[in-house]
């Protein structure tokens, strides 16, 4: 399992940040995600054997948001 934190901007509410984590949250090999939105940070936990954080961060971006 590898974990990161990713800064994510664009996000305007609360609600911004739960779509993310349910988007995120079904991607194949993610374990587990908390975005907060006050803080602006992502923090995912996932298996690097079924998917990566360029696949997670493009995810995000077609939600409309920036990950870094």
């Amino acid at each position: 399992m590898e974990k990161i934190e990713l800064k994510i901007e664009g996000m305007h509410c609360g609600a911004c940040a739960t779509g993310i984590q349910m988007l995120v949250s079904q991607m194949d090999g993610v374990k587990e995600i908390f975005v907060d939105y006050n803080a602006k940070k992502g923090n995912i936990e996932f298996d690097s054997t079924k998917v990566n954080k360029d696949a997670i961060v493009k995810a995000i971006a077609e939600l409309g948001y920036t990950a870094t």
